[in-house]
């Protein structure tokens, strides 16, 4: 298959954070301004839901081929895994998906904390986090990633 898409922005970043740094997003209190049409009538709704899911793009960062598998992080102690199998932000498409907690709506603007994207990082969708879109069952995981992700959120 060789087709593309085009993706447009729905908002925009702001954030204290300009460089993609690994640790430390729940100290982070980020809003997403949208983008015209996108208005007040867009997040209608939205402020009754305690979380949302916000898609954005890692738009400075690359990828090459070379980075199909890595260690996560570089970290040799950790296994080899490919791209599918961690969250960098080199990836094919360049894609985060992050849950966030709302903290409030003002107009056009989200205020949240837990977002773990730069500051003027492109927003191409913002979802309701529903609880009965979760996991079911049982969550398995490898030992390396809760290594990984001990700071990242604190």
């Amino acid at each position: 298959m060789n087709s593309t898409f085009e993706v447009r922005p729905i908002g925009v970043v702001r954030c204290s954070r300009s460089k993609p740094e690994d640790d430390q997003w729940d100290a982070e209190t980020s809003s997403i301004e949208l983008l015209e049409p996108f208005n007040e009538r867009a997040v209608r709704g939205l402020a009754t839901f305690s979380h949302c899911i916000v898609v954005y793009v890692f738009d400075r960062a690359t990828w090459d081929v070379s980075r199909m598998s890595r260690h996560p992080r570089g970290n040799a102690d950790w296994p080899e895994v490919g791209i599918f199998a961690q969250r960098a932000k080199d990836r094919p498409n360049r894609l985060g998906v992050t849950v966030c907690r709302i903290i409030r709506i003002d107009g056009s603007v989200i205020l949240m904390s837990g977002l773990d994207a730069v500051d003027g990082s492109p927003v191409v969708d913002i979802k309701p986090w529903m609880s009965e879109f979760g996991p079911r069952g049982n969550v398995v995981q490898p030992q390396w990633s809760e290594e990984l992700m001990k700071g990242y959120w604190q």
